[in-house]
């Protein structure tokens, strides 16, 4: 594990990225098609167009808009999936559209893959007395993406967490790490951030004076040397022993 130069202090708290750091999404075009298969089934309605052309409409219009965004406003996805629809004719009321976004989101479970050292990371770190906390920019409702984290053993293990679709905003604008901070009580000097993004997660964190770990374990951003985390983490381990080092621990 490398790292820059530091003083050591007290941390109350470690705040974790969600995608490529506590899991890792494998995104799979068949599973868009069998989403909105699934997603106009749950409608319920006859004479709804096929999911083949109104998941070909989504790809080419909608998905650039919703991977690789660099804008700080989070996109309303169930605004983006109601427009899709109207472009076919077809309004659907709250419920309906509530149906169709929980059977989507439903069709991508396999594409959600834990860490195998998620849960003994957390466990560990909550053993040593510390706050943990989670900051996703995810554009899926926040409902569904908090049913997941219950799904996948997360809720339990972590005392906060918040999404970009419920605050409309993305890291690394500072106010999702403040409602972060905010619900855990903690000041950004006393926190260490783990993500795996240099722009959204170290950029952001570090702006407000929290420490950062760069979370290599599932993928690596290039290293253009800007901007440089306080600690790079190959393994699970590297942030505990990250945090041992912020705490000065032998």
């Amino acid at each position: 594990m490398a790292s820059v130069a530091y003083a050591p202090r007290v941390i109350d708290a470690v705040l974790f990225d969600w995608g490529d750091t506590l899991f890792h999404f494998a995104y799979d075009d068949e599973l868009l098609e069998r989403g909105w298969e699934a997603g106009l089934a749950a409608i319920g309605r006859e004479g709804l167009p096929g999911h083949d052309e109104t998941a070909a409409r989504f790809r080419e219009r909608y998905l650039p808009l919703l991977v690789g965004t660099e804008t700080l406003e989070e996109v309303e996805y169930p605004g983006v999936i109601r427009e899709v629809l109207d472009g076919f004719g077809v309004s659907v009321d709250e419920e309906e559209l509530g149906r169709f976004l929980e059977a989507e989101h439903a069709t991508w479970q396999p594409a959600r893959v834990m860490g195998a050292q998620t849960h003994a990371l957390l466990d560990s770190l909550r053993a040593r007395g510390l706050k943990l906390g989670l900051v996703s920019n995810a554009f899926d409702p926040a409902w569904l993406l908090h049913e997941d984290l219950e799904r996948m053993g997360l809720a339990e293990r972590l005392d906060t967490a918040v999404f970009s679709s419920e605050v409309g905003l993305r890291k690394p604008h500072p106010e999702i790490f403040r409602r972060a901070l905010k619900a855990l009580e903690v000041a950004p000097e006393r926190a260490l951030f783990v993500g795996d993004s240099r722009n959204a997660d170290i950029r952001g964190a570090q702006a407000l004076g929290m420490r950062t770990a760069q979370a290599l374990w599932f993928r690596a951003d290039p290293d253009d040397g800007e901007p440089e985390p306080d600690f790079e983490a190959f393994t699970p381990m590297d942030v505990l022993n990250a945090v041992r080092r912020l705490r000065g621990e032998p």
